[in-house]
């Protein structure tokens, strides 16, 4: 489990990265690395986040070119066989398009053969043609997300389970296996960019709410986190301020800021996701994107605080747009040497005793334990 840090005054923080697996031309060259190549590049990339002291890796889930994490298990299973510290997560894993029995079977694996080190993030993806491709209808995307989300969450916490819904057979006295390590399922949280039902799905269960936080301006997101901060309270799992937030970002450093601006502009202009619309200098101003010195990248991030309020984990996108694996690992050298202990200590000293740790195995055996120790009250 991690624990507090030493001088450390608040709660346990969690910084990492994540990939969303683009396998994007660089403008500057013209060449396009091979799958296989980008692939490399990923498991490259969580191997260093590991030595370098982060405590996250996360990868996406996509089923089209030009992507390639169609497989996420796989891909971080084989990153926790070379690893042993790092945190594995999904960027997201299409709680729409997946069967729940299969992703409660692949991820309890996952759990098991990284000795807890996994979580996940449910969300419904961007694409909307992956929809047929597995058989199912866009129109049905939240009913699916919450159909789909409250099987999942049943067959990690019950031996066996009858079930009927709308959206797949019914399952009949069905155990899924292996069953989730410790008894414990993965620690869930439920990602969205733009969709209030999905924060208010997270609230019902306690589960935390992952904010994309790259696309949209920031009194968006403020407003998605306060809906799930007060539905987490109103369904009774704790006050607002200790509901389990995660929020994305995205940086490009550079020690001078004007060197960071040049370099970086046109991967931003052909970038497959946001290339040939808004202008660099209207998309930092407008979204958390930052652009600029190591300095400016604290500054920025530790505003989030002030519309989201405390949080748990905080992802940065450092990968994508067909930025050279070279240039990527110098952005992690600048992140985790340079930004994340500031950012570690800041958030720290800022965060109050009583909001929650960032989610680990450990941690979460721990309050399973203690709440089945503590005495039940008869009324």
């Amino acid at each position: 489990m991690l624990t507090h840090t030493e001088g450390h005054m608040g709660p346990t923080m969690q910084f990492g990265i994540f990939t969303v697996g683009d396998v994007t031309p660089d403008p500057t060259t013209g060449r396009r690395p091979t799958e296989g190549e980008r692939i490399a590049s990923m498991v490259t990339l969580a191997l260093k986040a590991e030595e370098l002291g982060l405590d996250v890796f996360a990868s996406g889930e996509h089923h089209n070119p030009p992507f390639v994490p169609s497989s996420p298990t796989t891909m971080l299973g084989y990153i926790a066989a070379r690893t042993e510290r790092l945190i594995l997560s999904t960027a997201t894993t299409l709680i729409t398009t997946n069967d729940p029995v299969k992703i409660a079977e692949d991820y309890a694996m996952l759990q098991h053969l990284a000795a807890g080190r996994v979580d996940i993030m449910l969300g419904r993806g961007n694409t909307g043609p992956v929809y047929p491709w597995f058989g199912q209808d866009i129109r049905n995307g939240i009913a699916l997300a919450v159909e789909n989300y409250a099987l999942l969450h049943r067959l990690w916490r019950e031996d066996v389970v009858d079930w009927e819904g709308r959206f797949r057979t019914p399952l009949t006295g069905f155990t899924s296996t292996p069953r989730p390590l410790d008894g414990v399922p993965p620690f869930v949280w439920h990602g969205s960019i733009r969709s209030p039902e999905i924060p208010e799905q997270a609230a019902y269960y306690g589960d935390g709410f992952f904010a994309n936080h790259i696309f949209w301006p920031k009194e968006h997101t403020q407003r998605m986190v306060a809906l799930y901060r007060r539905r987490f309270e109103h369904y009774g799992h704790g006050r607002a301020d200790q509901a389990i937030v995660g929020l994305g970002g995205q940086v490009f450093m550079r020690h001078n800021s004007q060197d960071a601006v040049r370099e970086f502009r046109p991967y931003f202009d052909n970038a497959p996701v946001y290339g040939h619309g808004p202008s660099l200098e209207d998309f930092t101003d407008q979204t958390p994107l930052t652009v600029g010195s190591p300095q400016q990248v604290i500054d920025r991030t530790l505003t989030f605080r002030e519309y989201v309020g405390d949080y748990q984990r905080q992802l940065f996108l450092v990968d994508h747009a067909g930025l050279p694996l070279n240039t990527v690992l110098e952005q992690l050298d600048l992140l985790a040497g340079e930004v994340v202990p500031v950012l570690r200590r800041e958030f720290a000293a800022l965060t109050p005793a009583h909001v929650p740790d960032a989610p680990t195995h450990a941690g979460l055996v721990a309050a399973r334990d203690a709440a089945a120790a503590s005495p039940v009250s008869v009324a």
